[in-house]
């Protein structure tokens, strides 16, 4: 499989050769969804927490006694009908994370991988670079692809084409180490550097 390179001026400039086994596969819906499901999870801080009854403070007397008021028996001002009173099944902090084999993670990504080369989503650039920080530029470099809503993927950390993409609405910069299932999705398309797909062949094989 091949993919047309182009340059910043949204021009064909030579092709490359994409490796069939990681965006060429039948995409696995069950993986992605465990892998999004998980990476969502594990964002979660889980550090809710609210007092039961018995951790208000409080409420050792009984506030009358039982018969001969006319009003409903109660024991405690801290129970949970009344104002102040504790929370029923009250959160309290917890680890939400759920963990993804490798295996699993790969296959998700070769999933996402093959699924946006089948709706040509993802495009190949070369010369991606710039000697300062330049937002219209980049804007420019979408424009020229007819590309919106894009991530972005480098090889290695890239200050100056990070702080390209950071400012633009509905795009993201980041590199080959830190791709993850739920950026390539939410993403419409994805713009890789040359670099960043020699190295994604080279990790993923």
């Amino acid at each position: 499989m091949k993919a047309d390179i182009y340059n910043m001026n949204g021009e064909v400039v030579g092709s490359i050769d994409l490796r069939d086994e990681i965006f060429g596969i039948e995409p696995n819906e069950a993986a992605v969804h465990q892998s999004v499901v998980a990476y969502l999870a594990n964002q979660r801080q889980g550090t809710q927490s609210a007092k039961t009854r018995a951790e208000i403070s409080g409420g050792g007397k009984k506030p009358w006694r039982q018969k001969g008021t006319g009003r409903a028996r109660v024991g405690s001002s801290r129970s949970p009908l009344w104002y102040h009173g504790g929370v029923i099944f009250a959160p309290k902090p917890r680890d939400y994370t759920q963990a993804v084999n490798k295996k699993m993670k790969r296959l998700a990504m070769k999933s996402v991988f093959s699924a946006k080369v089948a709706d040509k989503e993802l495009f190949v650039i070369e010369g991606l670079d710039f000697e300062a920080p330049k937002t219209k530029e980049m804007v420019k470099v979408f424009e020229n692809l007819k590309i919106g809503k894009t991530l972005v993927v480098t090889a290695e950390n890239k200050e100056n084409v990070y702080k390209s993409v950071r400012n633009i609405p509905g795009a993201k910069c980041t590199p080959v180490g830190e791709l993850n299932v739920y950026d390539m999705l939410k993403y419409d398309n994805m713009l890789l550097t040359k670099e960043s797909v020699e190295k994604i062949q080279e990790v993923f094989c």
